[in-house]
């Protein structure tokens, strides 16, 4: 996040600065505010039979959705006070658009270009400036929002920085210490477009004047990626496609099946081709899922091997769903006693998972790649004679598919294309833009620090970058299959020293894709028969929930109890049983972190509002308000709270003190006599606080005292259990004791 950048552009600067922003970067506003999100699909507005954008339809949606979003901030329920209180005194709004790189392809319009940021500029302009000028007509009828006048001056001066831009103008900006990156006029090939996102600026500011705004931010480019789906996108937010093939998993017949990606045929009307030379061009791309007809082992070549009208059958119906044509051709699909016999394959070799039937059939590796790509497709049109080159940059996406070639892995968006595309929509953005920047997989540091420093000269406010190949459900394996081969090869190398380099370096690139989190069961660890634990009491969506606990003595959870006596007995007789199951796998071993991350945030009724719990506010469902208060309670996860309490304030529960104590005892860097100061903010630190022997480490105080290491993050009440343990520990009893009447 570009701070100096992001408060440049602060409307309400007078009421304080943009400290941080949402998870994803687009919400950028005062603290405690909240914002309620739209997206608009824009390829629902390019009509493709006209071959024209609905600039009148987009239009009216920005003012449906600017006067819908205005109505939800009053409508909405929020985490707590403070925040209901300032979001209504500011009243932002979060419309944006999605699906702008399918827009851009459906009209054969590459995304790293000067056409594709120029149009993607006049949307962004076109949006914000419609929205404002809603917001000055609510504010006509229902009055500006209450910190308006306040903040006068910067929301003028922010307003006509927005019009600037959209002039193109390269400077004369007020008080921006980067200067945005002006709207090109001149490259937006929808010129309709352009002159309407440029004159709509002129009727914000006209307006403004004479009404004011209801609103302090009307528009922010949210990632939109499960909403995405169900509103029919084909790609998400600002994000380019990602490939050019895609893959559905096929249900009936367990296997997945290739289609071309569904703007493909419209790309290719726009740019020209006709059907016959456009069938071509994606059958190069996806494949025909056949043999029949091909360069190289054809049905006709494997018959001449032996290979009966049942084993063809056979493969052929694998041959539809699968990734490589090898994959059709092993002892499960054509069965051992056929391999053997027929094809007088050995045993043994079957039994070797390196082994290969159709190397072993004679075919060399250039005619099984030349049949894999007739079959399976070459996942790029790179290559294709059907296709100029010229027209391969419109179908550029965000991952270069293994397998397609090296000119194919060379044609990915680039992350300055990236930076550019999202630098182009900024100055017309009021909040920010959610967006990843896509980097190579073999980035340095340095690379990373040139894409933010580029970032930032481009005028953006927040930046966020991804490693290809750094998440494990990545689109783009980062494992050759060169590597694969020779990694299974490996024992047939005769050098030992080359074999072991190999393996060295194979295995610096698996390790980044494969992680394991090993989670050790052993034998259940029963509870003491008296045991500690706490209650609470809270209701959610109207229906009372009690949470009972039980701990071992170190104050690990080691069961718990739901409760809800008011609902029926099928569904209380669930709720034990669930419980019971919970409490054992506790018990067994299994981490509280596990069950909060498959529990937290399911939503089924009864949900709603939360009262009677001071950390939590809202639930999605009785589980997940009961592994929130689990998370709060046993493991400090205040980010799964509503409330972020500070944590240096004391709690009472001596329960959650043992829990507390054990964590610290567990956090072995951090030793109790490491310099922590004990101090009571409620009477003379020079009677109450006293340092222990050790490093300087810093102290923390709070109104009751408590031990607690910056770098735990832990804290823990004196509580009577805890001095016993804390006595066992060696430190001075009489001290502690004199800290807890205090």
């Amino acid at each position: 996040q570009f701070d100096s950048t992001i408060n440049d552009w602060n409307t309400c600067a007078k009421s304080g600065r943009i400290n941080a922003s949402s998870p994803g970067g687009e919400f950028l506003f005062l603290d405690n505010t909240a914002v309620a999100s739209a997206s608009i699909n824009l390829g629902n507005f390019y009509d493709r039979a006209g071959r024209k954008f609905d600039l009148q339809g987009f239009e009216h949606a920005v003012n449906i959705w600017t006067i819908a979003l205005d109505i939800t901030v009053s409508m909405s329920q929020y985490p707590s006070k403070s925040t209901a209180e300032k979001t209504n005194n500011f009243r932002p709004l979060g419309l944006g658009f999605s699906n702008l790189a399918g827009f851009l392809m459906m009209q054969g319009i590459a995304y790293d270009s000067d056409e594709g940021r120029s149009i993607c500029a006049a949307i962004s302009a076109f949006m914000t400036g419609v929205a404002y000028r809603t917001s000055t007509m609510l504010a006509k009828e229902m009055g500006e929002f209450a910190g308006y006048n306040l903040n006068r001056e910067s929301m003028s001066r922010v307003i006509y920085n927005h019009k600037n831009a959209v002039l193109g103008k390269l400077d004369g900006y007020n008080h921006l210490s980067i200067n945005p990156v002006p709207f090109d006029k001149d490259s937006c090939s929808i010129t309709e477009l352009a002159n309407a996102a440029i004159n709509v600026w002129d009727e914000v500011i006209e307006l403004g004047k004479k009404y004011g705004f209801r609103n302090a931010q009307v528009t922010a480019l949210s990632p939109t990626g499960t909403i995405g789906i169900i509103m029919d996108c084909n790609t998400f937010g600002l994000e380019p496609e990602t490939s050019i093939v895609k893959y559905t998993k096929n249900l009936k017949d367990k296997g997945y099946t290739r289609r071309i990606n569904p703007l493909i045929p419209y790309a290719l009307k726009e740019l020209g081709y006709d059907t016959k030379s456009a069938n071509k061009i994606i059958d190069y791309a996806v494949g025909r899922g056949t043999l029949e007809g091909s360069p190289a082992i054809s049905f006709d070549d494997l018959r001449k091997k032996g290979f009966t009208d049942a084993a063809i059958t056979a493969i052929s119906k694998i041959l539809k769903t699968t990734f490589d044509i090898r994959f059709a051709f092993n002892r499960w699909v054509l069965g051992d006693d056929f391999c053997i016999k027929v094809l007088s394959i050995a045993p043994e070799k079957l039994d070797d998972v390196s082994f290969d039937i159709l190397s072993h059939l004679g075919f060399s590796e250039k005619e099984i790649k030349a049949a894999n790509d007739y079959c399976c497709g070459v996942k790029s049109f790179v290559g294709c004679k059907e296709i100029k080159k010229d027209h391969l940059k419109v179908f550029d996406c965000t991952t270069g598919l293994i397998g397609a070639g090296d000119e194919a892995l060379e044609r990915v968006i680039s992350a300055e294309a990236h930076i550019s595309m999202a630098a182009a929509a900024q100055p017309f953005i009021s909040g920010g833009i959610a967006k990843n920047i896509r980097l190579a997989h073999s980035v340095r540091i340095d690379d990373c620090l040139d894409t933010f420093m580029q970032s930032w000269k481009s005028g953006l406010k927040v930046s966020r970058i991804e490693r290809e190949g750094s998440r494990l459900h990545s689109s783009q394996s980062v494992i050759d299959k060169s590597d694969i081969k020779s990694l299974v090869n490996i024992s047939n190398n005769n050098s030992f020293s080359s074999g072991l380099n190999n393996v060295t370096k194979i295995a610096e690139r698996i390790v980044e894709k494969v992680i394991e989190k090993p989670v050790h069961i052993g034998a259940k660890m029963p509870l003491p028969g008296r045991r500690s634990g706490y209650t609470q009491k809270a209701t959610v969506g109207g229906h009372k929930v009690y949470v009972r606990t039980g701990e071992y003595e170190d104050g690990r959870l080691g069961e718990v109890f739901i409760d809800m006596h008011k609902e029926g007995a099928s569904f209380r007789s669930l709720m034990n049983c669930f419980s019971m199951a919970v409490s054992l796998g506790l018990q067994y071993g299994v981490p509280l972190e596990e069950f909060i991350d498959a529990f937290a945030f399911t939503r089924f009724d009864p949900s709603g509002v939360v009262t009677g719990n001071d950390y939590i506010k809202y639930a999605n469902s009785v589980l997940d308000y009961v592994f929130r208060e689990l998370a709060v309670s046993y493991l400090g996860r205040y980010d799964l709270g509503h409330i972020q309490e500070d944590m240096h304030k004391s709690v009472s529960a001596g329960s959650k003190a043992d829990y507390e104590r054990a964590s610290m005892k567990s956090y072995n860097s951090t030793p109790y006599n490491t310099g922590t100061s004990i101090a009571n903010s409620n009477s003379d630190s020079s009677n109450n606080s006293s340092t222990f022997v050790g490093d300087s480490s810093p102290s923390y105080s709070s109104s009751s005292g408590f031990i607690g290491s910056p770098a735990s993050k832990h804290t823990m009440v004196i509580g009577s259990n805890a001095l016993k343990s804390l006595g066992e520990e060696g430190l001075d009893i009489d001290v502690l004791k004199n800290q807890e009447s205090n």
